[in-house]
């Protein structure tokens, strides 16, 4: 089938180069083009089913196909994806289409081989089922081009079955230039290939490129780049829709069990160890693969939670503790979220039920009991014995009063917790479309009261339907106003409903409803 598609298009005027893993196919009319400015890298396998969506996001881009080398690395596919490549590549000159001789098992590899074709200064990359928004490479590029950053990244929305979601806030919550990668906080957490760019030249320059792993491979590839990164910058601009409307089988993450996920998290930390990074950097990186990978997505998993083989997970997580052993610090320490700590102290006394019960209380229990002690707030776990009972919540938000005056909306808060004085903005946010957000700037108090104080014009573009109310405090992290009594305070404006009412979690919430004559 290779060899007449080969045939076939050689006579359409399509010319290939032969390698001794894969052969490439190039449009002749090629060597007639500028230099492009970006390449984009697609490893592919049996996607004909998204595959032309996410072609076509690429021909789209507002930059222009002139300045951008599309190369796509068919992994083996079985189903209609080479011959999708194929008629793209005869159509437009500046896509490469590479057909790897057999299936390698992981993105990882043809992504290198992507990297090793590219000849523009910049490299970003695409999954065969994801898009990119139009403006998405110009945005990236232009931010590249301005600042001579070594790293751009942007905004991902993650569309699902029943609406959106942003993802990896902390990468697109605001406009940064030319700052220390270490100065993000959580940089290194939702580190796939999206929404990001880097220099070719940096990636050539130490020779950076992904593991040979069917896990976790996009992880080490870009903890490698951000070591390597003097400067980067981010933009709030969306860039990359993650496709995960589709329950896809396909997905090598899907068809990976724990004790290869675990072993690949080892490689990955080793890896990161190897590198004797300053101490301070190397804290950053490793709670991200300790706290983040080896505790928070390990353990609050329906298979951890439903399998009656639990001392699988727990033999795992003790020789990911070994690796921790060789450290001059209390890697535990570094925890963000102060419950993991409460976990992993519980799992060092062996109290293997407790462990279990915490985990699964904290994710049945959605309106905690919260008492506050010297101005900072404590979740309850009222089957731990103290001081573990006690449980340190980062920040904590409560109603005070509110009123409607005016066609304006007006809240009184009070808020506890270590994170007070980061508060800087309260969005408002469509429950199911995560693009349909109004943000506005807001002070706290030494004492940590808060006003919001919402013209309820600036609302006349939303949509009707239910939004959630945040306070954004530390950059990028989010807390909802709770609201402990049921009364709801309601206008008419323009024709809508605006509802301020309490949710099923005891919060803040909104909902417009179109008023019918």
């Amino acid at each position: 089938m290779v060899n007449s598609e080969y045939a076939i298009n050689f006579k359409r005027g399509l010319w290939k180069k032969n390698h001794d893993e894969y052969h490439i196919v190039e449009n002749k009319q090629k060597n007639q083009l500028t230099q492009p400015k970006v390449t984009v890298i697609t490893p592919v396998y049996n996607a004909e089913k998204f595959l032309r969506k996410t072609i076509e996001s690429v021909i789209s881009q507002t930059m222009g196909m002139e300045n951008i080398e599309y190369i796509l690395i068919d992994d083996g596919s079985k189903d209609a994806s080479r011959k999708i490549l194929l008629d793209y590549s005869n159509k437009y000159p500046t896509i490469k289409i590479v057909l790897l001789k057999y299936n390698t098992g992981t993105p990882g590899h043809p992504r290198n081989i992507g990297i090793q074709l590219a000849t523009s200064k910049y490299i970003c990359f695409l999954d065969a089922d994801d898009w990119l928004e139009p403006h998405g490479l110009e945005t990236l590029v232009k931010i590249l081009e301005e600042t001579g950053d070594d790293y751009v990244v942007g905004k991902t929305i993650e569309i699902q079955s029943n609406g959106s979601k942003i993802v990896g806030e902390h990468e697109s919550c605001k406009e940064r230039r030319s700052v220390s990668p270490y100065s993000i906080p959580n940089i290194f957490q939702h580190l796939g290939p999206r929404a990001r760019m880097c220099r070719t030249d940096l990636l050539k320059k130490y020779q950076i490129s992904f593991p040979k792993m069917k896990f976790a491979e996009d992880k080490q590839f870009f903890i490698d780049v951000l070591t390597f990164c003097k400067t980067i910058s981010t933009t709030t601009a969306t860039i990359y829709y993650l496709n995960r409307k589709d329950d896809n089988s396909l997905r090598l993450t899907n068809q990976t069990n724990i004790i290869q996920k675990t072993r690949c998290n080892l490689k990955v930390i080793r890896h990161v160890k190897s590198k004797k990074l300053d101490v301070a950097h190397e804290k950053v990186i490793l709670n991200r693969l300790y706290e983040f990978d080896s505790i928070s997505r390990f353990f609050n998993t329906p298979h951890f939670q439903r399998t009656k083989l639990k001392f699988i997970y727990y033999y795992l997580f003790k020789i990911v503790l070994k690796t921790t052993s060789s450290l001059n610090y209390e890697f535990s320490d570094n925890f963000i979220e102060p419950i993991n700590g409460v976990l992993y102290e519980l799992f060092k006394k062996k109290r293997y039920k407790d462990f279990v019960k915490l985990l699964e209380w904290n994710k049945r229990e959605k309106v905690k009991e919260i008492i506050i002690k010297n101005e900072l707030p404590y979740m309850v776990a009222p089957f731990l014995d103290e001081p573990l009972r006690f449980i340190p919540t980062s920040l904590y938000a409560e109603l005070k009063e509110e009123c409607i005056l005016e066609d304006k909306y007006i809240l009184h808060f009070k808020v506890y917790g270590s994170y007070v004085h980061s508060i800087n903005e309260v969005i408002i946010r469509n429950s199911k479309n995560a693009l349909l957000e109004y943000v506005q700037p807001i002070t706290v108090d030494k004492e940590g009261n808060g006003k919001f104080r919402l013209d309820l014009e600036l609302l006349e573009h939303f949509p009707p339907s239910n939004y959630s109310i945040f306070l954004r405090f530390n950059d990028y992290r989010k807390v909802n106003i709770r609201k402990l009594d049921t009364r709801t305070y309601k206008e008419t404006f323009q024709n809508r409903e605006y509802i301020f009412y309490q949710t099923v979690y005891s919060n803040v919430g909104l909902k417009i409803v179109k008023e019918t004559n």
